[in-house]
Protein backbone atom coordinates (compact mmCIF):
# COMPACT_ATOMS: atom_id res chain seq x y z
CA UNK A 1 0.00 0.00 0.00
CA UNK A 2 1.60 3.59 -1.00
CA UNK A 3 -0.03 6.29 0.51
CA UNK A 4 0.23 8.93 -1.93
CA UNK A 5 -1.41 11.69 0.41
CA UNK A 6 0.55 10.61 3.01
CA UNK A 7 3.51 10.55 1.88
CA UNK A 8 3.22 14.05 -0.02
CA UNK A 9 0.81 15.89 2.79
CA UNK A 10 2.06 13.82 5.86
CA UNK A 11 -1.77 13.34 6.43
CA UNK A 12 -5.02 11.68 5.49
CA UNK A 13 -8.49 11.91 6.95
CA UNK A 14 -8.25 8.19 6.43
CA UNK A 15 -5.04 7.01 7.74
CA UNK A 16 -3.63 10.29 9.21
CA UNK A 17 -3.50 11.96 12.34
CA UNK A 18 -6.87 13.48 11.04
CA UNK A 19 -8.22 9.97 11.46
CA UNK A 20 -7.14 9.27 15.05
CA UNK A 21 -10.37 9.47 16.62
CA UNK A 22 -12.07 6.23 14.11
CA UNK A 23 -9.46 3.72 15.18
CA UNK A 24 -7.94 3.79 12.23
CA UNK A 25 -4.36 5.22 13.45
CA UNK A 26 -2.00 2.17 13.80
CA UNK A 27 -0.35 1.69 17.16
CA UNK A 28 2.94 2.20 16.90
CA UNK A 29 4.98 -0.58 18.49
CA UNK A 30 2.04 -3.77 18.00
CA UNK A 31 4.19 -6.43 17.11
CA UNK A 32 1.17 -8.29 14.72
CA UNK A 33 0.58 -7.43 11.70
CA UNK A 34 -2.44 -6.50 9.64
CA UNK A 35 -5.14 -9.31 9.06
CA UNK A 36 -7.12 -9.69 5.84
CA UNK A 37 -10.05 -11.86 7.01
CA UNK A 38 -12.25 -13.62 4.53
CA UNK A 39 -15.32 -13.95 6.75
CA UNK A 40 -17.13 -16.36 3.65
CA UNK A 41 -16.59 -17.10 0.32
CA UNK A 42 -20.56 -16.13 -0.23
CA UNK A 43 -21.44 -13.22 -2.06
CA UNK A 44 -24.07 -11.61 -3.68
CA UNK A 45 -21.97 -10.67 -6.96
CA UNK A 46 -19.73 -13.11 -9.39
CA UNK A 47 -17.28 -10.39 -10.03
CA UNK A 48 -14.50 -11.50 -13.18
CA UNK A 49 -11.55 -10.76 -10.98
CA UNK A 50 -12.17 -11.73 -7.68
CA UNK A 51 -9.32 -13.40 -6.12
CA UNK A 52 -11.30 -15.65 -4.19
CA UNK A 53 -13.57 -16.94 -6.74
CA UNK A 54 -16.63 -16.23 -4.72
CA UNK A 55 -20.12 -15.83 -6.13
CA UNK A 56 -23.61 -17.08 -5.11
CA UNK A 57 -23.83 -20.25 -3.38
CA UNK A 58 -20.45 -20.83 -2.81
CA UNK A 59 -20.51 -21.89 0.87
CA UNK A 60 -17.44 -23.51 1.81
CA UNK A 61 -18.31 -26.14 4.19
CA UNK A 62 -15.63 -25.60 6.68
CA UNK A 63 -16.03 -22.05 7.01
CA UNK A 64 -14.91 -21.54 10.53
CA UNK A 65 -17.59 -21.21 13.05
CA UNK A 66 -19.20 -18.39 15.01
CA UNK A 67 -17.18 -19.96 18.46
CA UNK A 68 -14.23 -21.18 16.25
CA UNK A 69 -14.23 -17.00 14.66
CA UNK A 70 -14.60 -15.37 17.98
CA UNK A 71 -11.65 -17.36 19.42
CA UNK A 72 -9.62 -16.04 16.51
CA UNK A 73 -10.39 -12.94 17.58
CA UNK A 74 -9.18 -13.41 20.84
CA UNK A 75 -6.41 -14.82 19.65
CA UNK A 76 -5.65 -11.97 17.55
CA UNK A 77 -5.99 -9.05 20.00
CA UNK A 78 -3.90 -10.51 22.02
CA UNK A 79 -1.37 -10.90 19.50
CA UNK A 80 -1.15 -7.21 19.11
CA UNK A 81 -2.75 -7.28 15.62
CA UNK A 82 -3.26 -3.62 14.90
CA UNK A 83 -5.92 -3.64 12.41
CA UNK A 84 -8.36 -6.30 11.33
CA UNK A 85 -10.50 -5.96 7.85
CA UNK A 86 -13.48 -8.13 7.65
CA UNK A 87 -13.92 -9.17 3.72
CA UNK A 88 -14.91 -11.98 1.68
CA UNK A 89 -16.85 -12.64 -0.69
CA UNK A 90 -19.32 -10.44 0.73
CA UNK A 91 -18.65 -9.96 4.30
CA UNK A 92 -22.71 -8.61 5.08
CA UNK A 93 -23.78 -12.26 3.58
CA UNK A 94 -22.19 -14.20 6.87
CA UNK A 95 -25.31 -14.70 9.12
CA UNK A 96 -23.27 -13.47 12.53
CA UNK A 97 -21.24 -10.98 10.96
CA UNK A 98 -22.99 -8.52 13.80
CA UNK A 99 -21.71 -10.78 16.27
CA UNK A 100 -18.09 -10.75 15.10
CA UNK A 101 -17.97 -7.15 15.15
CA UNK A 102 -19.75 -6.81 18.40
CA UNK A 103 -16.82 -9.03 19.25
CA UNK A 104 -14.01 -7.22 17.95
CA UNK A 105 -15.04 -4.22 19.26
CA UNK A 106 -15.30 -5.78 22.92
CA UNK A 107 -11.77 -6.79 22.43
CA UNK A 108 -10.53 -3.31 21.44
CA UNK A 109 -9.58 -5.02 17.98
CA UNK A 110 -9.94 -1.80 15.43
CA UNK A 111 -11.81 -3.22 12.27
CA UNK A 112 -12.79 -1.93 9.04
CA UNK A 113 -15.31 -3.50 5.83
CA UNK A 114 -14.26 -4.35 2.62
CA UNK A 115 -17.78 -5.08 0.65
CA UNK A 116 -18.78 -4.57 -2.49
CA UNK A 117 -21.67 -1.86 -1.12
CA UNK A 118 -24.81 -3.34 -2.62
CA UNK A 119 -26.37 -4.36 1.21
CA UNK A 120 -25.31 -1.29 2.59
CA UNK A 121 -28.66 0.32 3.45
CA UNK A 122 -29.13 3.84 5.48
CA UNK A 123 -29.74 1.75 8.34
CA UNK A 124 -26.75 -1.03 8.11
CA UNK A 125 -24.48 1.87 7.73
CA UNK A 126 -25.55 3.06 10.80
CA UNK A 127 -25.46 -0.25 12.85
CA UNK A 128 -21.74 -0.66 11.11
CA UNK A 129 -21.06 3.02 13.06
CA UNK A 130 -22.18 1.74 16.67
CA UNK A 131 -20.91 -1.63 15.85
CA UNK A 132 -16.98 -0.23 15.57
CA UNK A 133 -15.95 -0.43 12.04
CA UNK A 134 -13.71 2.57 11.40
CA UNK A 135 -14.10 2.78 7.61
CA UNK A 136 -15.98 0.48 4.74
CA UNK A 137 -13.80 0.40 1.40
CA UNK A 138 -16.31 0.21 -1.23
CA UNK A 139 -15.59 -1.19 -4.50
CA UNK A 140 -16.51 0.50 -7.90
CA UNK A 141 -14.88 -0.92 -11.37
CA UNK A 142 -15.82 1.84 -13.24
CA UNK A 143 -17.65 5.53 -13.81
CA UNK A 144 -20.30 4.00 -15.18
CA UNK A 145 -23.21 1.65 -14.87
CA UNK A 146 -22.22 -0.81 -17.96
CA UNK A 147 -18.80 -0.88 -16.81
CA UNK A 148 -19.07 -1.61 -13.10
CA UNK A 149 -22.19 -4.03 -13.80
CA UNK A 150 -20.36 -5.61 -16.59
CA UNK A 151 -17.29 -6.56 -14.02
CA UNK A 152 -20.07 -7.45 -11.48
CA UNK A 153 -21.91 -9.80 -13.04
CA UNK A 154 -25.09 -8.12 -11.71
CA UNK A 155 -27.27 -5.13 -13.12
CA UNK A 156 -27.93 -2.57 -10.91
CA UNK A 157 -24.87 -3.00 -8.86
CA UNK A 158 -23.41 0.10 -9.57
CA UNK A 159 -26.51 2.15 -8.25
CA UNK A 160 -26.60 0.27 -5.20
CA UNK A 161 -22.99 0.62 -4.73
CA UNK A 162 -22.85 4.81 -5.04
CA UNK A 163 -26.09 4.76 -3.16
CA UNK A 164 -24.29 2.78 -0.33
CA UNK A 165 -21.02 5.51 -0.20
CA UNK A 166 -23.83 7.81 0.47
CA UNK A 167 -25.31 5.81 3.15
CA UNK A 168 -21.98 5.75 5.21
CA UNK A 169 -21.12 9.49 4.61
CA UNK A 170 -24.67 10.39 5.90
CA UNK A 171 -24.22 7.60 8.86
CA UNK A 172 -20.52 9.46 10.11
CA UNK A 173 -19.09 6.44 8.59
CA UNK A 174 -15.40 7.02 7.24
CA UNK A 175 -15.64 5.18 3.38
CA UNK A 176 -13.76 5.26 0.00
CA UNK A 177 -13.86 3.64 -3.00
CA UNK A 178 -11.98 0.62 -4.23
CA UNK A 179 -10.97 0.64 -8.00
CA UNK A 180 -9.41 -2.10 -9.67
CA UNK A 181 -7.31 -1.07 -12.77
CA UNK A 182 -7.89 -2.99 -16.15
CA UNK A 183 -7.46 -2.25 -19.54
CA UNK A 184 -11.56 -2.55 -19.30
CA UNK A 185 -11.40 0.56 -17.20
CA UNK A 186 -8.57 2.54 -17.12
CA UNK A 187 -9.80 5.45 -19.47
CA UNK A 188 -12.74 6.04 -16.64
CA UNK A 189 -10.63 6.93 -13.60
CA UNK A 190 -11.01 10.54 -13.79
CA UNK A 191 -14.30 10.56 -13.93
CA UNK A 192 -14.88 8.08 -11.61
CA UNK A 193 -12.51 10.23 -8.68
CA UNK A 194 -14.66 13.32 -9.86
CA UNK A 195 -17.85 11.01 -8.73
CA UNK A 196 -16.00 10.23 -5.57
CA UNK A 197 -15.28 13.88 -4.87
CA UNK A 198 -18.27 15.18 -5.46
CA UNK A 199 -19.95 12.29 -3.11
CA UNK A 200 -17.64 13.39 -0.24
CA UNK A 201 -16.02 10.32 0.57
CA UNK A 202 -12.78 9.78 2.21
CA UNK A 203 -10.73 8.03 0.09
CA UNK A 204 -10.30 6.77 -2.78
CA UNK A 205 -7.74 3.06 -3.14
CA UNK A 206 -6.05 2.47 -6.67
CA UNK A 207 -5.71 -1.70 -7.03
CA UNK A 208 -3.49 -3.15 -9.52
CA UNK A 209 -4.61 -6.31 -10.93
CA UNK A 210 -3.38 -9.57 -9.56
CA UNK A 211 -3.01 -12.99 -11.35
CA UNK A 212 -5.00 -14.87 -8.20
CA UNK A 213 -8.24 -16.81 -8.55
CA UNK A 214 -10.70 -15.50 -11.24
CA UNK A 215 -8.17 -12.26 -11.90
CA UNK A 216 -5.57 -15.20 -13.04
CA UNK A 217 -7.87 -16.59 -15.31
CA UNK A 218 -8.41 -12.89 -17.05
CA UNK A 219 -4.97 -11.49 -16.43
CA UNK A 220 -3.78 -11.86 -19.37
CA UNK A 221 -6.61 -10.15 -21.00
CA UNK A 222 -6.89 -7.10 -18.63
CA UNK A 223 -3.66 -6.83 -17.04
CA UNK A 224 -2.99 -2.86 -18.08
CA UNK A 225 -0.10 -1.74 -20.38
CA UNK A 226 3.21 0.04 -19.18
CA UNK A 227 1.69 3.32 -20.52
CA UNK A 228 -1.12 2.89 -18.87
CA UNK A 229 0.50 2.44 -15.58
CA UNK A 230 2.26 5.55 -15.99
CA UNK A 231 -1.09 7.20 -17.30
CA UNK A 232 -2.70 5.90 -13.89
CA UNK A 233 -0.07 6.98 -11.69
CA UNK A 234 0.68 10.37 -13.18
CA UNK A 235 -3.32 10.98 -12.79
CA UNK A 236 -3.21 9.48 -9.01
CA UNK A 237 -0.04 11.54 -8.45
CA UNK A 238 -2.02 15.12 -9.59
CA UNK A 239 -5.04 14.50 -7.85
CA UNK A 240 -3.10 13.40 -4.56
CA UNK A 241 -0.95 17.35 -4.79
CA UNK A 242 -4.38 19.00 -5.50
CA UNK A 243 -6.68 17.93 -3.14
CA UNK A 244 -7.03 19.03 0.43
CA UNK A 245 -5.58 16.45 2.45
CA UNK A 246 -8.39 16.50 5.19
CA UNK A 247 -10.83 15.62 2.89
CA UNK A 248 -9.32 13.20 0.56
CA UNK A 249 -7.01 10.53 0.10
CA UNK A 250 -5.03 8.85 -2.50
CA UNK A 251 -3.27 5.14 -2.42
CA UNK A 252 -2.00 2.39 -4.24
CA UNK A 253 -2.29 -1.38 -3.55
CA UNK A 254 -0.60 -4.23 -5.07
CA UNK A 255 2.43 -2.41 -6.02
CA UNK A 256 5.60 -1.23 -3.79
CA UNK A 257 7.12 0.24 -7.01
CA UNK A 258 4.68 2.72 -7.12
CA UNK A 259 6.66 4.15 -4.17
CA UNK A 260 9.54 4.87 -6.29
CA UNK A 261 7.46 6.53 -9.31
CA UNK A 262 6.20 9.18 -6.74
CA UNK A 263 9.78 9.41 -5.13
CA UNK A 264 10.68 10.10 -8.76
CA UNK A 265 7.73 12.76 -9.42
CA UNK A 266 8.53 14.53 -5.86
CA UNK A 267 12.49 14.89 -6.96
CA UNK A 268 11.41 16.06 -10.31
CA UNK A 269 9.23 18.67 -8.58
CA UNK A 270 11.97 19.91 -6.26
CA UNK A 271 9.00 19.16 -3.72
CA UNK A 272 10.41 19.25 0.03
CA UNK A 273 8.12 16.10 0.95
CA UNK A 274 10.54 13.87 -0.65
CA UNK A 275 13.03 13.29 2.05
CA UNK A 276 10.07 12.13 4.29
CA UNK A 277 8.59 10.06 1.66
CA UNK A 278 11.53 8.11 1.29
CA UNK A 279 12.43 7.83 4.84
CA UNK A 280 8.43 6.20 5.04
CA UNK A 281 8.93 3.98 1.93
CA UNK A 282 12.54 2.61 3.02
CA UNK A 283 11.06 2.02 6.35
CA UNK A 284 8.46 -0.55 4.74
CA UNK A 285 11.16 -2.05 2.31
CA UNK A 286 8.86 -3.17 -0.44
CA UNK A 287 5.89 -6.04 -0.61
CA UNK A 288 4.24 -6.17 2.92
CA UNK A 289 2.82 -9.82 3.11
CA UNK A 290 4.11 -11.99 5.02
CA UNK A 291 5.45 -9.12 6.96
CA UNK A 292 3.26 -6.61 7.64
CA UNK A 293 -0.07 -8.21 6.31
CA UNK A 294 -1.97 -11.52 6.81
CA UNK A 295 -4.73 -13.19 5.30
CA UNK A 296 -6.80 -15.70 6.93
CA UNK A 297 -9.72 -17.45 4.20
CA UNK A 298 -13.12 -19.14 5.59
CA UNK A 299 -11.53 -22.05 6.38
CA UNK A 300 -9.23 -20.67 8.91
CA UNK A 301 -6.30 -20.93 6.40
CA UNK A 302 -3.23 -18.61 6.88
CA UNK A 303 -1.30 -17.03 3.69
CA UNK A 304 0.91 -14.40 3.76
CA UNK A 305 -1.59 -12.02 2.27
CA UNK A 306 -4.60 -12.41 0.05
CA UNK A 307 -3.68 -12.43 -3.15
CA UNK A 308 -1.41 -15.77 -2.16
CA UNK A 309 -4.10 -18.18 -1.74
CA UNK A 310 -2.10 -21.60 -2.81
CA UNK A 311 -1.01 -24.71 -1.69
CA UNK A 312 2.46 -23.75 -1.98
CA UNK A 313 2.22 -20.16 0.35
CA UNK A 314 0.10 -22.29 2.83
CA UNK A 315 1.40 -21.50 6.23
CA UNK A 316 -0.75 -23.31 8.52
CA UNK A 317 -4.64 -23.79 9.50
CA UNK A 318 -5.53 -21.49 12.93
CA UNK A 319 -7.35 -25.14 13.44
CA UNK A 320 -4.44 -26.47 14.00
CA UNK A 321 -2.32 -24.38 15.63
CA UNK A 322 -3.37 -20.59 17.04
CA UNK A 323 -2.55 -17.60 14.76
CA UNK A 324 -0.68 -16.20 16.84
CA UNK A 325 2.01 -19.20 16.95
CA UNK A 326 1.63 -19.88 13.39
CA UNK A 327 3.31 -16.17 12.93
CA UNK A 328 5.89 -16.34 15.16
CA UNK A 329 7.19 -19.16 14.42
CA UNK A 330 10.80 -18.59 12.67
CA UNK A 331 10.83 -22.13 11.29
CA UNK A 332 7.86 -21.65 9.18
CA UNK A 333 8.75 -22.20 5.39
CA UNK A 334 6.37 -20.22 3.78
CA UNK A 335 6.30 -16.96 5.98
CA UNK A 336 10.36 -16.62 6.06
CA UNK A 337 10.36 -17.01 2.48
CA UNK A 338 8.60 -14.07 1.85
CA UNK A 339 10.41 -11.89 4.67
CA UNK A 340 14.03 -13.27 3.60
CA UNK A 341 13.46 -12.05 0.33
CA UNK A 342 15.46 -10.10 -1.94
CA UNK A 343 16.08 -9.56 -5.58
CA UNK A 344 17.42 -12.55 -7.20
CA UNK A 345 21.14 -11.96 -8.37
CA UNK A 346 20.52 -10.86 -12.19
CA UNK A 347 17.52 -9.79 -12.10
CA UNK A 348 15.92 -6.63 -12.85
CA UNK A 349 15.84 -5.82 -9.56
CA UNK A 350 19.11 -6.38 -8.37
CA UNK A 351 20.67 -3.60 -10.15
CA UNK A 352 17.65 -1.01 -9.44
CA UNK A 353 18.52 1.56 -7.12
CA UNK A 354 15.12 2.13 -6.10
CA UNK A 355 14.90 -1.27 -4.12
CA UNK A 356 15.35 -0.21 -0.93
CA UNK A 357 12.23 1.79 -1.08
CA UNK A 358 10.29 -1.14 -3.05
CA UNK A 359 11.53 -4.06 -2.68
CA UNK A 360 11.17 -6.64 -5.66
CA UNK A 361 7.03 -5.18 -6.07
CA UNK A 362 4.52 -7.58 -5.64
CA UNK A 363 5.82 -11.23 -5.09
CA UNK A 364 2.76 -12.90 -5.80
CA UNK A 365 2.75 -11.07 -9.93
CA UNK A 366 6.75 -12.10 -9.60
CA UNK A 367 6.14 -16.01 -8.84
CA UNK A 368 2.95 -16.29 -11.31
CA UNK A 369 5.28 -15.07 -13.91
CA UNK A 370 8.86 -16.87 -13.30
CA UNK A 371 7.97 -19.05 -10.36
CA UNK A 372 10.38 -17.32 -8.53
CA UNK A 373 9.24 -14.94 -5.28
CA UNK A 374 12.42 -13.18 -5.80
CA UNK A 375 12.53 -11.69 -9.52
CA UNK A 376 10.82 -8.95 -10.30
CA UNK A 377 7.34 -7.28 -10.85
CA UNK A 378 6.50 -7.46 -14.49
CA UNK A 379 4.30 -4.34 -13.65
CA UNK A 380 7.34 -2.34 -12.90
CA UNK A 381 8.60 0.51 -14.88
CA UNK A 382 12.03 0.36 -13.31
CA UNK A 383 14.50 2.70 -13.38
CA UNK A 384 15.02 4.73 -16.39
CA UNK A 385 11.63 4.09 -17.89
CA UNK A 386 9.92 5.39 -14.47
Amino acid sequence: MIRFTHLVHGEGPVSGPAAAHSGLALAEGRPGPVVFWNITSRCNLSCTHCYLRSGPGRLREDELTTDEATALIDDLAGAGVPLLLFSGGEPLVREDFWVLAAHAKKRGLPAVLSTNGTLVTPEVARRLRDAGIGYAGISLDGATAATHDAFRGVPGSFDRSVQALKHCIDAGLRCGVRFTVTKMNHGELGRLIALARALGVHRFCVYWLVPSGRGGDVHTDLQVAPGEVRAVLDLVYRETIRTDPAVMEFLTVDAPQDGACLLARLEGDGSPAYDRAYRLLARMGGCSAGRRVANIDPSGNVYPCQFAQSEEFLAGNIRDRPFSDLWNDPGNRVLAAFRAGKARPGSQCSTCGWQEVCGTGCRVRAYVQSGDLDDGDPLCLRQGNI
